[in-house]
C-alpha cells in the first residue's frame, strides 16, 4: 500500500461508511439483579465521512460527542463495532494485524496529551529511531541523520536528541510527537486536539507548523478540536458531532457563515469573543447534554433544540446535502437557516 500511489479523481483518500463504535459498560449490581439489559453506549453512531487528498477536515463538538473515538477508530487504535473504513479503496476493517502494521506507515496520529504520549524512559533519539527502524524507513546507519533532520523539521535541534521527555516544555513535547508521526512519511494524520494541552502562546506556533508541514509533504489530516477559532484557522471542511453523530458538515466558509443546524449555531454563539460589546444575553445552547447511555430518540438534539417538533422526537434525520458544500441532519434546517442572523 504505497503512500505515493495516485488516486483516481473520484476516489477519496479516506471513505468512512456507517461506522459505529458501541461499548457495553458493566451496569450497577441492582441493575444486573433486576435482569435489566446491559447498558449500551454508542460513542460513534453510524458515521459516514469522506476525506479527499490534501484536505484538513476538522471535527468539533462538546466533550463526549465521539470525536476522539472516531479518529482512533479510523486508525483501528479502537476496533469499530461495525461499518467500513476505506483507505485508497481498501477496507482497513478487514486487514490482518500484519497488514494493519504496514498500513500504519501511511496512517499516523498526533495525540492530545504530549505528556502521556511519549515514553518517559526513552530519549527523543530512541523514540524516533524506533519508528524509523520498525517501518524500515532507512538503513540503520542513516537513522541518526534522519533523527536530526526530523528534529530540525519541527523546530528543535540535534542537541535535543539525547534528552528525555521530562526535560521539555509542553509545546516542545508536542513537536516531538509531530516528529514521531512524520518519521514514517505518512499520507494521512489524525491530529487529536494537538494544541489543547499547550499554552495559548504556543498554540499558534504548533498550528502554523502543522500547516507548513501539510503544504510541504502534501499531507491529509483529520483535525479534532473544540476551539472554533483554531478550527476556523486550519480547516478545509468542518464536521460537527453531537452524541456520536455528525449533524452538519461543510466548507469552512459555509459552516461559519451560514450554519443550518441549531446545534452548530449554538456552538458558534457560545464561542468566546474578545469584544465585550458583542456579547449576547441569549443562551447559546439550552439545557444539559443527555447521557450517552440513554440518548433521546429521533434527533438526539431535540431535547435542547429551540425549533424541535414531534417529528424530531420520533424520526432520526439523515445527513442530507443542502448544497454542493454543505450537508445537515435536521428536519427543519430551512427554518434554522432563516433564524441565523450571524454571530452576535
Amino acid at each position: 500500500m504505497p503512500a505515493q500511489a495516485e488516486l483516481a479523481a473520484d476516489v477519496p483518500l479516506i471513505d468512512i461508511r456507517d461506522l459505529s463504535k458501541v461499548y457495553h459498560p458493566r451496569g450497577s449490581v441492582l441493575r444486573r439483579l433486576a435482569g435489566a439489559p446491559a447498558p449500551r453506549l454508542a460513542a460513534v453512531d453510524s458515521v459516514s465521512l469522506t476525506i479527499r487528498k490534501g484536505e484538513i477536515v476538522s471535527l468539533v463538538g462538546e466533550s463526549g460527542s465521539g470525536k476522539t473515538t472516531l479518529g482512533r477508530s479510523i486508525l483501528r487504535l479502537v476496533e469499530p463495532t461495525s461499518g467500513a473504513i476505506l483507505y485508497r479503496g481498501e477496507d482497513l476493517v478487514g486487514f490482518s494485524k500484519t497488514r494493519m502494521l504496514e498500513a500504519r506507515r501511511d496512517l499516523q496520529m498526533i495525540f492530545q496529551d504530549p505528556y502521556s504520549s511519549l515514553n518517559p524512559r526513552m530519549t527523543v533519539r530512541q523514540t524516533l529511531s524506533e519508528a524509523l527502524a520498525v517501518h524500515r524507513i532507512c538503513p540503520r546507519p542513516e537513522i541518526d541523520a534522519q533523527v536530526r533532520e526530523l528534529l530540525e523539521l519541527v523546530g528543535l535541534s540535534a542537541g535535543h536528541a539525547d534528552r528525555y521527555p521530562r526535560d521539555f516544555s509542553g509545546g516542545q513535547r508536542q513537536r516531538i510527537g509531530i516528529a514521531r508521526a512524520l518519521s514514517v512519511r505518512p499520507a494521512f494524520i489524525v491530529a487529536d486536539e494537538p494544541v489543547s494541552a499547550v499554552d495559548v502562546s504556543v498554540q499558534a506556533q504548533i498550528m502554523n507548523l502543522l500547516l507548513d508541514l501539510r503544504a510541504r509533504f502534501d499531507l491529509t489530516m483529520l483535525f479534532i478540536a473544540h476551539d472554533l477559532a483554531v478550527v476556523r484557522y486550519v480547516s478545509t471542511r468542518v464536521g460537527v458531532m453531537y452524541l456520536g453523530r455528525i449533524v452538519e458538515i461543510g466548507s469552512r466558509r459555509t459552516l461559519f457563515g451560514a450554519p443550518r443546524h441549531p446545534y452548530t449555531q449554538g456552538l458558534l454563539r457560545a464561542a468566546p469573543r474578545p469584544d465585550p460589546s458583542r456579547r449576547s444575553d441569549t443562551a447559546a445552547i439550552g439545557g444539559e447534554p443527555p447521557s450517552p447511555l440513554d440518548p433521546p430518540s429521533g434527533c438526539h438534539f431535540h431535547t435542547r433544540c429551540p425549533i424541535a417538533t414531534a417529528r424530531c422526537r420520533s424520526e432520526r434525520p439523515a445527513l442530507t446535502p443542502v448544497s454542493g458544500e454543505q450537508s445537515v441532519a435536521c428536519h427543519h434546517h430551512e427554518t434554522a437557516a432563516g433564524r441565523w442572523t450571524g454571530q452576535p
